[in-house]
């Protein structure tokens, strides 16, 4: 069960130098812009707590574990500004992730489109369920994975983002993504997966935590860029969204 709120949820527990973050929205885990600022705040904020050591990043649920960027707030983009702004959302949550200087673990119940497969990407370690699957649809909106593309390139290679991104309409399972390094290690179940989970978590919280953030850094190696870099593809995407051929497709997929 997710929560009902329009602009989403996010909450975090703090236990055992283990930081959970649980984000939710109704709209299959999807991300409005003001949700996708809350994880960015916040993963900053846990950042700056020595008392904290690893971050298990999860969502609400038992399906989707994350739908992307909200639908509704892509299709009301009118300007080059408000382009930029919101492809930007994602840009700022996978650089909290790569500098806030915790290992991040990623628990994927279920399915991720889009900047979910970003997310996914921008984790250090993720575990999932046979569920999820992952697919990059942006070409099929007139679009590219441009901000969340480094990213995914750096877990799953060249090939693997040409896969993804040019085969926009068929998903990719997560046999598939562990292959191609996304994943580590896939579970028949979600009762499998919250157990390996805190196994993990547990075992990472009790290392000493300058060796964990000094390994962050190597991990991280050669992405200081990254900052310029994701706010570039940021604004390639926010003109492509504007272009005739992209409202036309979004058209089509608009339930207005």
């Amino acid at each position: 069960m997710t929560t009902v709120r329009q602009n989403g949820s996010l909450y975090t527990s703090v236990q055992n130098n283990i930081a959970t973050i649980e984000f939710g929205h109704p709209a299959s885990n999807s991300f409005p812009s003001e949700l996708l600022s809350r994880l960015t705040n916040e993963l900053n904020s846990i950042a700056k707590n020595d008392a904290i050591s690893v971050i298990v990043l999860k969502s609400e649920g038992e399906k989707a574990f994350c739908a992307g960027a909200s639908f509704d707030e892509l299709v009301a983009i009118s300007t080059l500004k408000e382009g930029k702004q919101f492809f930007s959302g994602f840009a700022n949550v996978i650089n909290a992730m790569r500098t806030c200087g915790k290992l991040i673990v990623g628990r994927v119940q279920g399915k991720a489109v889009g900047g979910g497969v970003g997310i996914v990407a921008a984790c250090d370690y993720v575990l999932a369920t046979e569920n999820a699957s992952i697919k990059l649809s942006e070409f099929t909106i007139g679009i590219g994975p441009f901000v969340i593309a480094p990213a995914v390139k750096r877990k799953v290679g060249v090939s693997g983002l040409s896969e993804l991104t040019l085969d926009a309409t068929n998903w990719k399972n997560s046999y598939w993504a562990k292959d191609k390094g996304l994943y580590a290690k896939v579970f028949e179940t979600i009762k499998e997966l919250d157990e390996e989970v805190e196994i993990l978590a547990s075992k990472l919280a009790s290392y000493n935590p300058e060796a964990l953030s000094e390994m962050k850094k190597v991990l991280w190696e050669n992405t200081q860029n990254w900052d310029e870099l994701l706010a570039e593809r940021a604004a390639i995407s926010g003109e492509l969204v504007l272009s005739a051929v992209t409202k036309k497709a979004l058209a089509k997929f608009s339930k207005k």
